[in-house]
C-alpha cells in the first residue's frame, strides 16, 4: 500500500516510463534547438517566423523526441502485460504538442510569430512521420525520415502542381490543402502503425 502523501504506483510509472524515453533530456534538446535557430536567425539578419526555420526547429524538435519511441528492452515493449498502444499513440500525441509549443514560446518572445495553425500542421505530420519511421527503421534511425524530406523540399522549385505542394508540405503556407493533407495522412498512418507494432527490433 502506497505511503500517504506519496506518489501514487500510477505516477511511479509514468515517472519511470518517461525516463527510460528520455523524455527530460529530449525535452531539453528541443527548447535548446528552438532557441538556437531563434539566435542565429536574428545574427543572420533573417526573421524567425520565415517558414524554412519553423520547418526546421519542428523537425530537430521531432528527431529529438523520435530518440524516445522506442525503450532499451524491445522485448519489454512488446509484452502483452503492459498496455502498450495507449501509450504509444499517447506519446507521439504529446511528442507534436510539445515541439509546437516550444516554438511558439520561442518565437512569442521574439515578437515573430509563425501562425498556429502551420505549427499544428506540421508538428502533427512530423510526429508521425518520426513513428513511422521508428517502426520502420527503429528509434535510432527514426530521425532520417523528417531529415530527408525537408532537406529535399529545401531545394524543390516550388510549384502548384499537387506532386510538388506534397513533396514540399511542411514549408507550405497553412491552409494550403496539398500540405494539411499531406500532414494528416502521416499523423495518422504513422501514428497507428508505430502504436500497434512499436519500434521495429
Amino acid at each position: 500500500m502506497p505511503d500517504a502523501g506519496g506518489p501514487t504506483p500510477y505516477a511511479r510509472g509514468l515517472t519511470l516510463y518517461a525516463r527510460s524515453r528520455h523524455v527530460p533530456a529530449s525535452l531539453a534538446v528541443v527548447v535548446i534547438g528552438a532557441v538556437a535557430v531563434w539566435v542565429l536567425a536574428r545574427i543572420g539578419g533573417g526573421s524567425p517566423g520565415d517558414s524554412r526555420l519553423s520547418a526546421l526547429v519542428l523537425v530537430a524538435g521531432a528527431t529529438a523526441v523520435a530518440s524516445g519511441l522506442g525503450g532499451q528492452d524491445l522485448a519489454l515493449d512488446r509484452t502483452a502485460a503492459i498496455r502498450w498502444m495507449p501509450r504509444r499513440a499517447a506519446h507521439v500525441l504529446l511528442g507534436g504538442v510539445l515541439i509546437g509549443a516550444v516554438l511558439l514560446a520561442v518565437q512569442a518572445v521574439s515578437g515573430q510569430q509563425t501562425a498556429p495553425a502551420f505549427v499544428v500542421r506540421d508538428s502533427a505530420g512530423l510526429m508521425g512521420l518520426v513513428a513511422l519511421g521508428a517502426a520502420w527503421c527503429g528509434r535510432q534511425y527514426a530521425w532520417t525520415l523528417p531529415f530527408a524530406w525537408l532537406s529535399f523540399a529545401l531545394v524543390v522549385p516550388p510549384a502548384p502542381d499537387a506532386a510538388t505542394q506534397v513533396l514540399t508540405w511542411m514549408l507550405l503556407p497553412s491552409g494550403t490543402a496539398a500540405g494539411t493533407w499531406t500532414a494528416v495522412v502521416l499523423a495518422v498512418v504513422g501514428t497507428a502503425v508505430y502504436a500497434v507494432g512499436g519500434p521495429r527490433r
